[in-house]
C-alpha cells in the first residue's frame, strides 16, 4: 500500500512543483535548474559513493561490522537515482540523502526497526546475533571433528628420523 501510495503520490508532487515554480522563474531558467541539479547531484553521488566504498573496504580489511558502510552505500545509490528523476521534490530527497548526518539518522531510525537474527556468507558459515546484554562476547562458539592419529603411541611420527631409522 506504501508503495502505491509512492507511485501515485510523488508524480502528483513532482507536476505541482514543476507548474508552481514554472509560473514563478519561467520555463528556461525551471528547466535549468532541473539539469543543473542533476549534474551536480551526479558529481556529489560519485564523490560520497568514494567515501562510501572506501569505508566498506576499510571495514573489511579490519574485520568490523560492514552493516553501517553498506546501508551508506545503499542511500548513496537511491539519492543518486532520485537526483537523476527530474524533479524538486525527488531531488530535495535526494540531496538530503547525501548529508552523512540524515543517512545517520535513517540507518539508525531503521536499524532499530530491523532485526537480524541469522546471517551467513559462504559455504558453512554462520553468524546468530546475541541478545544477552550480559554476554560479554569472550565465548567462541564452534564445531570440531575429533581426529585419531594412525600411529601407535611412542612410534615416530615420520617427520622425524626415530632411534631405529637410518
Amino acid at each position: 500500500m506504501y508503495l502505491f501510495l509512492a507511485f501515485l503520490l510523488v508524480p502528483i508532487i513532482e507536476i505541482a512543483l514543476f507548474i508552481q515554480v514554472g509560473g514563478l522563474i519561467g520555463l528556461w531558467p525551471t528547466l535549468a535548474i532541473v539539469v543543473l541539479t542533476a549534474v551536480l547531484g551526479t558529481w556529489l553521488v560519485r564523490t560520497q559513493g568514494r567515501m562510501a566504498l572506501g569505508q566498506l573496504q576499510r571495514a573489511f580489511s579490519e574485520l568490523d561490522d560492514p552493516t553501517e558502510p553498506l546501508a551508506h552505500g545503499a542511500m548513496i545509490l537511491f539519492s543518486g537515482a532520485l537526483l537523476l528523476t527530474p524533479g524538486f521534490f525527488t531531488d530535495a530527497v535526494g540531496f538530503a540523502l547525501l548529508v552523512p548526518g540524515v543517512r545517520v539518522a535513517v540507518f539508525r531510525y531503521l536499524r532499530a526497526r530491523v532485526s537480524v537474527t541469522r546471517f551467513q556468507m559462504g559455504p558453512g558459515a554462520q553468524f546468530h546475533a546475541r541478545h544477552d546484554p550480559r554476554d560479554r562476547g569472550d565465548i567462541i562458539d564452534g564445531e570440531y571433528t575429533e581426529v585419531r592419529p594412525r600411529r601407535e603411541p611412542g612410534q615416530p611420527s615420520g617427520w622425524v628420523e626415530g632411534p631405529n631409522r637410518h
